[in-house]
């Protein structure tokens, strides 16, 4: 059984414009938040939900290991869940 699991798909939240999902890692939920501002500074254009979306799906293991490496590093935010950045994004890509 994988330690960090992602059981939901993203969705887009018009009201905040950022993408969202689920992580697990045992009895732990929290929800991930990857804001437009991630999306744009990665797709150097700002896109629409759409295509934020079409993105986050083609890159789904890099953002699932920006995830899994800001629990390692025990860097949630206060209120236990997790707001990507596009750092966290880059860092994640393979070499």
């Amino acid at each position: 059984m994988p330690l960090f699991s992602f059981p939901d798909e993203a969705q887009w939240d018009d009201a905040t414009a950022t993408l969202t999902f689920t992580v697990t890692v045992g009895e732990y939920e929290g929800t991930v938040f990857v804001p437009r501002a991630v999306f744009t500074s990665l797709m150097e254009r700002r896109p629409t939900p759409e295509e934020a979306d079409a993105f986050f799906h083609a890159n789904r293991p890099v953002f699932e290991k920006a995830v899994e490496t800001r629990i390692m590093d025990r860097a949630l935010d206060p209120d236990a869940n997790i707001h990507l950045t596009a750092r966290d994004v880059r860092r994640a890509i393979p070499k």
